[in-house]
């Protein structure tokens, strides 16, 4: 098959994770399209809500030379992305609930204010908007996504790898997270990865290195997945392992069915929270 990005299979670490905890889950987050709007649907949830209005602020301060990353005020800034998300559009069920998030996400980049460390040292920014390339080109199969932070390391020439964690719990050592980051790091900038670490926001003054899979074990553990969930969408067969549908999938379901509210129209999404 001829290689076109427009037809391609477009494969992240969170649509890989939807398919590993449920295909059925996958079809409703990744494929479907409400007939009436014809636009995906998502569901708002207030850890997503404050892991993104974070990310967005620390995103911005990567556009910045290293010298002036501090100068704009972080809380500011937070505040004013938040208004993006605040009440229903965010998750939020109650304003106690909403008021406890915030605080949360404002903790986080006070923390990052108080210990910048990689933020004033020198960074590379990948020009693509959305960071991709070729997984497997005989599948028309494209891997993308966002790394957080890419830290340039001058006296080895290299870069580390830093992902930027808002949530509470440490990330699951069986993640595929870092073998997609690095494969995304090696094919799409030119200075070769030398390490990898994960900012727990919620509790850490500094980064914590994380091991980095080689590049072969990394292209290893992800071209099966890639292949099955390409062959996935060609035969069209998301089906959920269980009878009754899963945890994963049955939030989904439920906006199907009309259970949930729409809230919000974001990044051509309609949004929606649950009773």
């Amino acid at each position: 098959m001829p290689k076109d990005k427009y037809t391609a299979v477009w494969l992240s670490h969170s649509s890989i994770s939807d398919y590993l905890k449920c295909p059925r889950s996958y079809f409703l987050k990744n494929i479907y399209k409400d007939p009436k709007s014809r636009r995906k649907i998502a569901l708002a949830s207030p850890a997503l809500s404050l892991g993104q209005t974070v990310h967005e602020v620390v995103e911005s301060l990567s556009c910045l030379p290293a010298s002036e990353r501090l100068i704009p005020n972080l809380t500011d800034q937070f505040l004013l992305a938040w208004t993006k998300i605040s009440g229903k559009k965010g998750g939020f069920k109650s304003a106690e609930e909403e008021e406890a998030a915030k605080v949360r996400g404002q903790n986080m980049l006070s923390r990052i204010g108080s210990h910048p460390g990689p933020i004033i040292r020198p960074a590379i920014k990948i020009r693509q908007d959305l960071p991709y390339f070729w997984l497997l080109d005989e599948d028309n199969v494209i891997l993308c996504g966002k790394i957080d932070w890419l830290e340039y390391l001058p006296d080895a020439d290299g870069v580390n790898i830093i992902d930027f964690k808002t949530g509470k719990y440490d990330e699951d050592p069986d993640s595929l997270q870092l073998p997609i980051y690095l494969l995304l790091a090696s094919h799409t900038q030119t200075k070769p990865v030398l390490g990898a670490a994960y900012w727990y926001l919620d509790r850490d003054d500094e980064p914590t290195a994380v091991k980095l899979p080689d590049l072969e074990s990394a292209e290893k553990s992800l071209v099966p997945l890639a292949k099955k969930i390409a062959l996935a969408r060609k035969l069209q067969h998301f089906s959920c392992p269980q009878i009754h549908g899963c945890r994963a999938c049955q939030p989904y379901e439920a906006v199907l069915s009309g259970q949930a509210e729409l809230v919000d129209v974001r990044e051509n999404k309609d949004v929606y929270l649950l009773p």
